[in-house]
């Protein structure tokens, strides 16, 4: 299997047969998903992947242009072995997911059999640009308070918020710059994951249905936006379900 500073997998599950791609909200990185290959079924390989400016990959500058980040995460997914595989992405992660599979359509790549977004409005009704990544620093620090899933302790810790905050900044201009382009609707089912504390309009959350031919289906989750963390093991059940019923197909 080709290796890539891109990919986080544990190695030794020997028992996959299907992979899930899973990708980070602004600010995270892969570590965030570490907990997941022991809640799941060993037949799904969790690969998490590590964009520039964090974890291993800290001293690299991070992408601040979406199209160019999916331009250089295509390839990468594409020389993968034959594993048939999903993904997964919380906020800026579903964002990077769903613009992912629709560049794989457009160039005739493989494409995921299943796409979970969470935390993310849909493409069409997204809500308008708040510019964090412009916020000086003490209101980016408030707006992160805000969101609710990053510790006190390190929102507190200057010298760690120095180090953090232009990879977090990178992250936010990922979003603050999307335009939604129209195209051909996905084929795959998409399963759409939100807090019931979110701020979320019924079209931000519905809307994903008009990005595919296929099913769509609306889970709901205790929580505001991070509610991913405190609502782990149900998220898993709800993506392990999802997957299932991919193996029964």
């Amino acid at each position: 299997m080709h290796t890539s500073p891109w990919l986080v997998r544990d190695p030794k599950n020997a028992k996959r047969r299907l992979r899930l791609y899973c990708f980070c909200y602004a600010g995270g990185s892969a570590s965030v998903y570490a907990p997941w290959q022991a809640r799941l079924d060993p037949a799904i390989e969790v690969c998490a992947v590590q964009l520039p400016g964090r974890g291993t990959r800290m001293a690299e500058r991070p992408f601040t242009s979406l199209p160019e980040l999916i331009r250089a995460l295509a390839p990468v997914i594409g020389r993968q072995d034959g594993l048939p595989f999903a993904f997964f992405g919380h906020s800026l992660g579903g964002l990077i997911a769903f613009e992912l599979a629709r560049y794989q359509k457009l160039h005739y790549m493989r494409m995921p059999e299943h796409l979970f977004v969470s935390g993310c409005d849909a493409p069409q009704f997204r809500a308008p640009s708040r510019r964090l990544h412009a916020l000086p620093d003490p209101e980016l620090i408030d707006v992160l308070k805000d969101f609710n899933g990053t510790p006190p302790d390190v929102l507190a810790h200057r010298e760690l918020m120095d180090l953090l905050l232009p990879t977090i900044r990178a992250d936010f201009a990922l979003v603050d710059d999307y335009v939604y382009r129209p195209g051909l609707p996905l084929t795959m089912p998409i399963t759409v994951l939100a807090g019931r504390r979110e701020n979320r309009t019924a079209e931000q959350v519905e809307g994903w249905r008009r990005e595919t031919l296929s099913d769509c289906h609306v889970h709901w989750f205790d929580g505001d936006h991070f509610f991913i963390l405190p609502e782990q093991q149900a998220v898993l059940d709800c993506i392990g379900a999802g997957l299932v019923e991919r193996e029964c197909a």
